[in-house]
């Protein structure tokens, strides 16, 4: 979802994976489905996430938050700097 301050992608988060990646979209929920090594403790897989985003999508880590989901597998995660398709390009989905 796209808006003025940025937009607002919806995550399913697998922690405790043996890579960190990016795996692609859930086709049932419509989702990014993402993996991370960090084990979900002490806000480990979050943290985690946010850089991996970071990184892929080529902006600071301060214009990436978590929305919600902060303790769930599901996520919302608001970034700013970037449009909806430059991160589908960016994202590779």
């Amino acid at each position: 979802m796209e808006d003025d301050e940025g937009i607002l992608i919806l995550i399913d988060l697998r922690p405790a994976a043996q890579h960190s990646r990016i795996v692609g979209i859930e086709p049932w929920r419509g989702r990014l489905k993402v993996s991370v090594s960090s084990l979900p403790v002490d806000g480990a897989a979050n943290s985690e996430l946010l850089t991996l985003l970071s990184d892929s999508l080529g902006v600071e880590r301060p214009q990436i938050s978590l929305q919600s989901g902060t303790s769930s597998r599901r996520k919302a995660v608001r970034v700013k700097g970037v449009t909806a398709s430059e991160a589908k390009v960016s994202l590779g989905v």
